[in-house]
């Protein structure tokens, strides 16, 4: 099982793909998918070699039909003959006939348990009597065994690729729309593999809800464990989106697995062109397992503690910090005064700040602040208070000064600890002081570590105030991609245990500190821990889409922008729209050529609207909405 505070790889089996094998000792191979038609091959083989040129991997295509996957023998060819080798993978849905063709052209074949042999999900309760449910299985295994046979003759690879989206009826009517539906879809098709001796196989669950994701990989990998299996694992966040956003949400997912050692290959999915993943992957993957070999954390996980069905570290509240309020965002303004949207501002002396926010301070029930409450050293308050009678400051008192933490008043206190402090030095003032509130920071080269050591020791300690996670950074403005997919897989893990009670990112550096502001609400946002704009379900397009994906996601974004809260699917067919617009509160998607549907979550309220009008049709149901509401 997971080591909590020290990173290594999960062992694995090899899996040959062409000539770049994955799992066991090789490195994590990344990957990307093509966005053009599967049956123009000039298209095609020149998308593939720019993301083999950009460091791809593997290149995967769309195959919805027959001709579709034969033409990927002349795709192949036409690469091959480039000097380009990079193993194509043919993504299969619906039609098993499909699979079996493309698995002689391609070096390896991905399908998709929820439509390979179940038919299409409609979302209907099914009744199954434990023999019924037996003869389904059956059905699978006559239809999937063909695929296996000719998979091994031809030497292909095989992807099972679950997707939250796509979960067939049969599997939600047994296991609900659970992550341990989703591991059983898996399941189900894996103890087949295993039966028939096919070992060149590899697993992907995705979901565009992180959380349902990082929870159904740990499930299933305790799951495989449990049956003594070690295939590898293909990471990554389904309809991430677009821009910075998209690399926030796939950092905070594929970044927590990561994290902890699991994951063999990775695809970063961007409603951008594929061969923009491959950088983001890149650095994401560089980064997390750059601390292998670090110096060993001798933690001990508390009792009670549960990876797999993690909830939320019951803490008491301190004003707007932990116990049911969302996790609050720490900003430092010690070298400005530009507004901030923060909940607290950290202002060192006090030397660099001005009047602005020297008015009242009113900290609501839900978290959310009119004005930011000002965070300053503890030898600074007093003087501070005095001269700003009207604005609201709070001390913060390194971990040397914990003898000081009772002479200062005030209803918050920030203490910043790091593992390593003797727990019993700081359990007793923290008992003493349920007003103060632990800032955790970590200097180890596995951070995830060192600060999941931290909260566990509270935890065993019987200590019961909040956490807020700082991290620190040093990136230039030119670097501030790599900046947020580093703090967003910093957080993933931290997040997903339910430790997190705030979010503290610095960064020494010419990174604006709104940048760096919104980058934590954006992380939050990510784990869906606190909503604080407009959210875009988007896909990243592939050959199957139907509409000109990009410059619609445009229009809808200009359009919404401004709804907070509000979850919008954005969709280039059919394949998984519906299933993953279950999380989202309106869907927008492919159904024929230039021809849209309507969906609001679930159902579908508008179908075959000409391209031309459906973004107005989509806002018109919106304000309709807004308005009966």
């Amino acid at each position: 099982m997971v080591d909590l505070f020290n990173y290594r790889r999960r062992p694995t089996a090899v899996v040959h793909v062409g000539n770049t094998p994955l799992g066991g000792d090789n490195p994590i191979r990344l990957q990307s998918m093509t966005t053009t038609p599967t049956c123009d091959t000039e298209a095609s083989v020149a998308q593939a070699r720019r993301i083999a040129d950009a460091g791809g991997e593997y290149v995967r295509l769309t195959t919805q039909g027959v001709k579709e996957a034969e033409n990927l023998r002349n795709i192949n060819a036409e690469l091959r003959r480039a000097g380009c080798m990079v193993p194509l993978v043919a993504d299969v849905h619906f039609n098993p006939r499909v699979a079996e063709v493309a698995a002689l052209y391609a070096e390896k074949v991905r399908i998709n348990p929820g439509n390979y042999v179940d038919p299409a999900r409609t979302f209907k309760k099914l009744e199954y009597t434990d023999e019924e449910y037996a003869a389904e299985l059956r059905k699978i295994e006559e239809r999937f065994v063909p695929l296996l046979d000719i998979c091994r003759a031809h030497h292909t690879a095989l992807r099972i690729g679950v997707n939250h989206g796509s979960l067939s009826d049969r599997i939600m009517s047994r296991y609900g729309d659970t992550p341990e539906g989703i591991v059983e879809s898996c399941m189900e098709f894996l103890r087949i593999c295993r039966r028939e001796r096919f070992d060149d196989v590899v697993i992907s669950i995705k979901a565009s809800n992180t959380v349902v994701m990082v929870r159904s990989v740990r499930l299933l990998v305790s799951a495989m464990e449990a049956e003594g299996m070690d295939y590898p694992l293909h990471l990554g966040v389904t309809e991430a989106g677009e821009g910075e956003d998209g690399r926030i949400k796939s950092a905070v997912g594929i970044g927590a697995l990561l994290a902890d050692g699991l994951g063999d290959t990775v695809r970063v999915s961007l409603s951008e062109e594929p061969e923009a993943e491959i950088p983001v992957a890149r650095h994401l993957v560089d980064y997390v397992t750059s601390r292998a070999g670090h110096a060993p954390i001798p933690a001990e996980a508390a009792p009670g503690f549960s990876w797999l069905r993690p909830e939320r570290r019951p803490t008491r509240r301190v004003a707007n910090v932990g116990g049911d309020c969302v996790p609050v965002v720490v900003s430092s303004r010690t070298g400005c005064a530009e507004p901030s949207a923060a909940d607290y501002v950290y202002i060192g002396d006090g030397r660099a700040w001005t009047d602005w926010a020297d008015t009242d301070s009113d900290n609501g029930t839900d978290g959310k602040a009119k004005r930011p409450v000002l965070v300053a050293d503890f030898g600074e308050c007093a003087a501070l208070r005095a001269a700003h009678p009207g604005a609201d400051i709070v001390p913060i008192f390194p971990h040397t000064a914990m003898p000081f933490v009772g002479l200062v008043p005030g209803r918050v206190k920030f203490l910043v600890l790091q593992y390593g402090v003797p727990a019993e030095e700081y359990a007793a003032c923290l008992k003493a002081h349920p007003e103060v509130v632990v800032v955790c920071m970590a200097n180890h080269a596995n951070r995830l570590g060192q600060q999941r050591a931290l909260v566990h020791e509270m935890m065993l300690a019987g200590v019961h105030n909040p956490v807020i996670f700082c991290q620190m950074y040093r990136h230039s403005a030119e670097e501030k991609g790599d900046f947020q997919i580093e703090a967003a897989a910093d957080m993933g893990a931290l997040m997903m245990d339910g430790l997190c009670d705030g979010l503290w990112l610095m960064n020494d550096g010419t990174l604006p500190a709104a940048c760096v502001e919104a980058t934590a609400f954006g992380i939050l946002q990510a784990a869906r821990l606190r909503m604080t704009k407009t959210e875009y379900i988007s896909c990243p397009g592939c050959g199957r889409t139907l509409y000109d994906l990009r410059s619609t996601i445009a229009r809808i974004k200009e359009a919404t922008a401004s709804m907070t809260g509000l979850k919008i699917g954005i969709m280039g067919c059919i394949v998984n729209g519906p299933g993953e617009m279950a999380d989202a509160d309106y869907g927008y998607v492919g159904a024929g050529r230039g021809k849209i549907s309507l969906y609001r979550r679930k159902e579908c309220v508008a179908k075959n609207i000409p391209e031309e009008e459906a973004v107005k049709r989509l806002l018109a149901l919106i304000e309709a909405d807004r308005k009966a509401g």
